[in-house]
């Protein structure tokens, strides 16, 4: 599977439709005509509205899968967007020109806003072509040190997003500097707790083993080199990162070293929510939607 296959997967969802906050971006109207192209889905587009009748080509002008609402500030837009999808007038939110912080401020409104009492977490998705899989990667860009009661509903989370996307039971590899336990590092005891949950059967739907440093995690040499018997090691499908700052910095490199295409969400509220950066790519934009697409599915 690679994203390629998701796309495939979520054009084979129909009727969905997608609330846009800000939607005044070049790239996000790339993202929309491509989506267009691929029958990905409906719009609702929430910002200026010149300034996007000025971003719209022709024919997503006269798009009746394309519908524009006014609002007079970015914070409009965001509040309209989120409560389109907290009324389930849409399927999927979408941050397009807008600051995350202005986008979360509605998300977590308690008296419209898509708060479930579950943690939110992002879930990166790559595609790397020296992989035969896809990876999942968690959390990036939420929860900066995640307690243990956070990882484990962060990893729930991933497990949802995979399950998804056909990935049954997938592999869990909690990520730390070592493959053993260690007191004095927090990481390695939250993994240890978090696999023994796994195999008492207080955490369903996948399965777990750790700590593991990273290469044990993808790399079945290192795992045999090191004496390492587990069936994740090597094979891992999500990475459980000890925090925000190991998982923002693994998933740069990815996307800077490794050339690898990637898609995110943000899981855990009442719908998936597309929080892609301001800076990437209408292709990774795309590949996000995607991603949320087959995520109402779950």
């Amino acid at each position: 599977m690679n994203l390629q296959t998701v796309l495939q997967k979520a054009a084979g969802i129909r009727g969905k439709r997608v609330a846009v906050a800000a939607s005044e971006d070049q790239e996000v109207m790339e993202m929309i005509k491509k989506a267009l192209e691929l029958e990905l889905a409906e719009f609702i587009l929430y910002g200026d509205e010149t300034n996007i009748y000025a971003l719209l080509d022709g024919e997503l002008r006269t798009s009746h899968l394309i519908r524009i609402v006014h609002a007079q500030s970015p914070e409009k837009a965001a509040e309209m967007a989120v409560k389109a999808v907290s009324s389930q007038e849409a399927d999927v939110l979408m941050k397009g020109g807008l600051p995350t912080a202005v986008l979360l401020k509605e998300v977590l409104n308690k008296e419209h806003g898509l708060r479930t009492g579950s943690v939110l977490s992002h879930v990166a998705v790559f595609d790397i072509p020296s992989m035969d899989r896809l990876l999942f990667l968690t959390d990036v860009a939420m929860n900066m040190q995640p307690d243990l009661q956070q990882k484990l509903q962060i990893t729930l989370n991933a497990v949802k997003v995979a399950s998804s996307l056909g990935v049954h039971a997938p592999k869990v590899a909690p990520i730390a500097a070592v493959e053993v336990v260690n007191p004095s590092m927090q990481a390695t005891l939250d993994a240890a707790a978090l696999t023994q949950m796994n195999r008492r059967g207080q955490i369903k739907g996948c399965l777990i083993d750790g700590p593991m440093a990273l290469d044990i995690a993808v790399s079945k040499e290192a795992a045999v080199h090191k004496g390492i018997e587990s069936e994740v090691a090597g094979q891992a499908d999500i990475l459980l990162m000890p925090n925000i700052e190991s998982g923002n910095i693994f998933y740069k490199s990815l996307t800077y070293f490794a050339q690898a295409k990637v898609g995110g969400i943000l899981a855990g509220a009442k719908a998936p929510i597309v929080l892609t950066s301001r800076s990437d790519s209408a292709e990774s934009k795309l590949y996000s939607l995607a991603l949320a697409i087959c995520s109402t599915q779950s």
